[in-house]
C-alpha cells in the first residue's frame, strides 16, 4: 500500500508485477475500493504492471469536502499517472472509473493506448435523480440507499448469497462525503461529444442484470468510438468482475493480448 500526495487530495495506490511491465490502471465504481479487482488479478496474465488506486473520497484514501467535479477525478488520475511515469497504458474503468477513462483520453491520449469501459456510460442518470440520491444520504447516510444499490449491483441469485454482506459492508462503511461528492461530479458530466471523438481500441463490458448502467446504455456509448468491440456478461450486474472473475479475466486478457500489451 502507497500513499501519492497531489497536492490536494491523498491518494491510496498499489502496483503489483514489474515495475517495467506494461501498464494496466484500474479505476473503481461509486461506493468501492480497490478491492474490487482481488478476484480477478490473480487470473490476468504475467508481466503487465498492474496499477489500482482508490479514487478521492473512497477507500483509504483522503476525503476532501465535496462537491466534487468530474475534472478534479480525472486530474487525480492523471497526476498519480505522471508520478508513476506511465505512459501509454490500458485503462481500465468501471461506472464512474469508466467516465474517468473518457475523460482521460480524451484529456490526455499519451497516457492511454486502450481503455475498456465496463458498466459505465457517457452519461449515467440525470441531474434530478443525483440529487435525489445525494439528499437521502446527506438527511440517513448511505445505509438510507444500500438495499437498493446492492440490488442493482448485482444479480438477483447473488443477492441471495452471504457474500453480498460483504460488499454492502464496503459501501455503508465508506464515507458519506466521499460519495455524495462522487455522485455530483457523474451528475454534472456528459462525455457524449468528447467521447464521440476519440480514435483508440476499446472494449465495453456489461452485465445482463445491471440495473445502473444496463447493456443497452453501455453498447451505446461504445457506439461512439469507431471499431469497438463490446461482451455482455450474463447473469451479472453492476459489478460482473465480482460476480463472474474468470469471465471477465478472460475477457480482459483477450483484449490485452488482441492491443499487444501482453
Amino acid at each position: 500500500m502507497k500513499i501519492f500526495d497531489t497536492g490536494d487530495v491523498r491518494l491510496h495506490y498499489r502496483v503489483d508485477g514489474p515495475a517495467d511491465g506494461a501498464p494496466v490502471v484500474f479505476a473503481n465504481s461509486l461506493g468501492t475500493d480497490m478491492r474490487l479487482w482481488d478476484a480477478v488479478l490473480p487470473l490476468l496474465p504475467e508481466g503487465p504492471r498492474y496499477i489500482r488506486y482508490d479514487k478521492r473520497g473512497h477507500g483509504l484514501s483522503s476525503c476532501p469536502e465535496g462537491p466534487y467535479s468530474m475534472g478534479a477525478l480525472i486530474t487525480d488520475a492523471e497526476r498519480l499517472l505522471d508520478h508513476l511515469n506511465v505512459k501509454g497504458c490500458v485503462f481500465v474503468g468501471l461506472s464512474i472509473g469508466g467516465m474517468i477513462a473518457q475523460g482521460l483520453a480524451v484529456k490526455r491520449l499519451d497516457l492511454i493506448r486502450a481503455m475498456v469501459l465496463s458498466n459505465t456510460a457517457a452519461k449515467i442518470g440525470t441531474p434530478a435523480m443525483w440529487e435525489e440520491r445525494i439528499t437521502a444520504v446527506e438527511t440517513g447516510g448511505i445505509e438510507a440507499l444500500a438495499d437498493g444499490v446492492m440490488q442493482r449491483w448485482f444479480s438477483a441469485g447473488f443477492c441471495t448469497s452471504p457474500e453480498l454482506e460483504l460488499w454492502r459492508n464496503m459501501l455503508v462503511r465508506g464515507e458519506d462525503r466521499g460519495y455524495t461528492g462522487c455522485c455530483a461530479a457523474i451528475s454534472g458530466t456528459d462525455f457524449y461529444t468528447p467521447t464521440s471523438g476519440l480514435r483508440l481500441p476499446a472494449l465495453g463490458i456489461a452485465g445482463d442484470e445491471d440495473g445502473s448502467t444496463p447493456p443497452d446504455l453501455v453498447r451505446e456509448t461504445l457506439d461512439l468510438i469507431p471499431g469497438s468491440k463490446f461482451h455482455l456478461i450474463r447473469k451479472a450486474g453492476h459489478l460482473p468482475c465480482v460476480e463472474k472473475p474468470e469471465e471477465y479475466a478472460a475477457i480482459l486478457s483477450d483484449f490485452l493480448k488482441g492491443t499487444g500489451h501482453v
